[in-house]
């Protein structure tokens, strides 16, 4: 329920002249009502609605077409909003980056909404405005996304405009210091924020030697990367054989085939993706960041995990969404709810191509964290020694079919599932049948996910605190690791 600042409505209202005679008028329409429900027969109350069969996900048949280039393209018509969102996807990100180019993806990034070899940054932004829409670079762990959206009538010209930036950015050197200032603020920041360190910890834990375990890079590091190192590791990683093209919204077929072909067919075909193997570390230990003062303790606490290509991924989900993932979890409601331990605990599975980690995440109390990881340990245990109810467990199924109807209600949401699917190569039946898959996990499933899957002797303990206060509540758990 939400509340106003003061906590309750302010009833009270100003007298006025007419006030007497309304107060009279509300009297006697009282009295009236209060006669007429205490004459009114007696009916029982009506069973809340049962809840609906869950529906599988269906989208009309996408076109797909495959350039001599290799670009990949498939286009969803979809919604009734008259817009149309492009989505280059292009196999590259931090995991291409050497030892010592820790967010050199990143940098490339920003210089590539720098503008392109034809129009600069504000040619880019004024020619998506005009369409009705924007243009955007991100950078993943293992993905780079040049994203666009426009009024469908413009969707041709946003592919147009999306393969520009794609394929031609400028990379303009006298842009290069500035963005590395950026960067280092960003780092500066999030290396003041316990989460950022307990997650860099926890990574480097995991994936020692692996570029998904180099979280931050170091101040030197950025400062020192040069225009040439840029546009040598763009060469590297862009072309067409490693990128996808989804177009989802209102749009014209013929008009948008028409306008992918021209802007990308002559674009190289370059490299395969080739990222390195990884291969998760699990093992208990207590890894200590000492954070002097700190009234709070940040938690992570997980282990390696099967990935999404795994026939045991989706009862892992439900399993992880009934333990810490969602608000009416075992772990939140016992250390938020129950214990006051902490205000947003959470669990996730996190993955990777060929790779995923469950974690369970908290910030608690400085005087609790031992307390708070005793109570996470007990809900492992819990569920790995007995199976959840068949009510515990349909609850925590309606939400992640509930969720999954949400995910896909956008034409954003469509491409982070048909991308996913692409990614992990789990088959064109995993988003069809999802939702019948994550109903028919049983009770004794998710016993056994959680006794397969979340061993407590195999989790790493990462603790963000004072050490004066905190150190000795961590010696039941496990090795120290500073």
């Amino acid at each position: 329920m939400k509340r106003n600042r003061n906590g309750a409505a302010d009833a009270r209202t100003p007298p006025d002249a007419g006030s007497t005679g309304r107060r009279a008028l509300v009297r006697a329409g009282s009295a009236l009502l209060a006669a007429a429900v205490l004459a009114a027969p007696a009916f029982a109350q009506d069973a809340a609605p049962q809840p609906g069969t869950p529906r599988d996900f269906r989208l009309p048949d996408p076109a797909e077409l495959t350039l001599d280039n290799g670009l990949r393209v498939t286009m969803v018509p979809y919604g009734n909003v008259p817009k149309v969102d492009v989505q280059l996807v292009v196999r590259t990100g931090n995991v291409d980056e050497g030892p010592d180019e820790v967010w050199l993806a990143d940098v490339m990034g920003d210089l590539m909404e720098e503008g392109t070899t034809t129009r600069d940054a504000n040619a880019v932004a004024e020619a998506a405005a005009s369409m009705g829409g924007s243009v955007s670079v991100g950078i993943g762990s293992d993905q780079t996304f040049v994203s666009g959206t426009a009024l469908s009538e413009f969707g041709p010209e946003m592919v147009r405009l999306v393969a520009d930036v794609a394929r031609n950015p400028a990379f303009p050197e006298d842009e290069l210091e500035r963005l590395k200032a950026d960067r280092v603020r960003s780092v500066s920041i999030a290396k003041s924020q316990p989460q950022s360190l307990a997650l860099e910890r926890f990574r480097a834990v995991l994936y020692p030697d692996h570029p998904y375990g180099r979280v931050f890079p170091t101040e030197d590091m950025i400062r020192g990367y040069t225009i040439d190192q840029v546009r040598e590791f763009y060469g590297r990683n862009f072309g067409a054989a490693r990128s996808r093209l989804f177009v989802v919204g209102r749009f014209d077929a013929a008009a948008i085939e028409a306008a992918v072909r021209e802007a990308f067919q002559g674009w190289p075909a370059g490299t395969e993706a080739s990222p390195p193997p990884a291969e998760a570390a699990g093992g208990r230990a207590v890894h200590f960041v000492d954070n002097p003062g700190a009234v709070q303790s940040t938690l992570y606490v997980g282990l390696p995990v099967v990935d999404p290509s795994h026939p045991d991924f989706v009862a892992l989900q439900v399993t992880n969404s009934l333990l810490g993932g969602s608000f009416g979890s075992r772990i939140t409601s016992n250390i938020r709810e129950d214990k006051g331990y902490t205000y947003s605990p959470f669990s996730t599975l996190s993955s990777r191509p060929g790779d995923a980690y469950w974690a369970e995440v908290a910030d608690v109390t400085t005087d609790v964290t031992g307390a708070a990881l005793r109570e996470i340990f007990y809900e492992i245990d819990r569920l790995r020694s007995e199976p959840p109810s068949e009510a515990e467990l349909e609850a925590i199924q309606n939400y992640m079919a509930g969720t999954f109807v949400l995910q896909n209600s956008s034409r954003g949401g469509i491409i982070n599932q048909l991308n996913f699917v692409e990614l992990h190569g789990v088959g064109e039946d995993y988003l069809r049948d999802y939702v019948e898959r994550v109903h028919a996990v049983t009770p004794a499933d998710v016993q056994r996910i959680a006794r397969d899957y979340l061993d407590p002797r195999e989790m790493a303990i990462v603790v963000v605190g004072d050490r004066a206060q905190v150190l000795e509540q961590l010696a039941e758990f496990g090795e120290l690791v500073e």
